[in-house]
């Protein structure tokens, strides 16, 4: 009899090992207080983040950098060229521009003195593994160069600019790295703030605009499925200025992002699905930099004229 007894306050004992004791104090309401007003300091934009404004008083910035990026005065290709180192690039030369892990995406500018342009742009990320594509022609490399953004996730990364015009063709290429890792692309920043058109396999989609753009921003991306594309600015029935053909292994993480130029008038983008009808993408066009002294004759009321068909 006294053994079972002990026994039996010993296997009492053991389950209290087991069970969730209650609270010695009520303090619990207090620190869900404390704990919350943490979180909400965490939450808040630090008062040493600020900048003054005009009027001399302190303003705190706004902890969306997308927002901020979307509001900035667009720079023209002409002023990005003037900031940037750029490389001669002959006539059915190869030049290649490696960078670190902490460029998230570059942006690649190829000009040249007014003649024809011809070169294929080419992401490599490790040995034979081109990612992304673009064949560019340009009917005047000076009037309307090649700008575009290409995302560059990974490590090993590269890019590879080869002009395949003749060698009394040159080209002046170059490379603007963005290593700000908290930034937005700008193919994200374009996808938010407009609406897109689903462009199915084989499908055509055309956009016409005023002559008071001087230049639209495209983008293109798909659900992860592979991307084949062309775009094409044309001036005129069937006159091509400009023509881009897009391969990208995944649409997703590395989106079509292109800015371009578009002087004069009766200028027309075309965009057209050359992937099958498993593999649609969505596009979104908007103007990027207008000129308000050109008057439209169109009567669409934000001065773009821009429709799709």
């Amino acid at each position: 009899m006294i053994y079972s007894t002990i026994l039996a306050l010993c296997a009492l004992q053991g389950v209290q090992g087991f069970t969730i004791q209650p609270p010695k104090s009520s303090g619990s309401a207090l620190m869900a207080e404390s704990y919350s007003n943490y979180v909400g300091t965490m939450n808040d934009v630090r008062p040493d983040i600020a900048s003054v404004a005009s009027t001399g008083t302190m303003t705190r910035q706004s902890s969306d950098i997308g927002t901020r990026l979307s509001t900035m005065k667009p720079k023209s290709t002409k002023e990005v060229f003037e900031r940037i180192n750029c490389v001669k690039v002959q006539g059915t030369s190869l030049k290649t521009c490696s960078f670190n892990e902490n460029v998230e995406r570059v942006e690649v500018l190829l000009k040249t003195e007014g003649r024809p342009l011809n070169a294929n742009v080419e992401l490599w990320q490790g040995p034979d593994n081109s990612p992304q594509k673009i064949s560019v022609y340009l009917e005047d490399g000076s009037k309307r160069p090649f700008r575009a953004t290409i995302e560059c996730p990974g490590s090993s990364n590269s890019v590879a600019i080869r002009n395949t015009g003749q060698v009394e063709f040159p080209l002046t290429a170059g490379i603007d790295p963005d290593i700000n890792n908290n930034s937005k692309s700008p193919a994200s920043i374009l996808s938010e703030r407009s609406s897109s058109r689903i462009v199915q396999g084989g499908a055509v989609y055309t956009t016409p605009f005023s002559p008071a753009v001087q230049s639209v921003q495209i983008c293109l991306k798909t659900d992860g499925r592979p991307m084949n594309v062309r775009v094409e600015l044309l001036q005129g029935p069937n006159n091509n200025k400009q023509v881009l053909e897009v391969y990208s292994e995944d649409g997703r993480d590395r989106p079509f992002f292109a800015i371009i130029e578009t002087p004069g008038s009766g200028n027309v983008v075309r965009i057209v699905n050359t992937a099958t009808v498993e593999f649609p993408l969505n596009a979104s066009i908007e103007p990027y930099i207008v000129d308000d002294s050109i008057k439209d004759s169109s009567n669409n009321d934000d001065g773009t004229g821009m429709t799709w068909s």
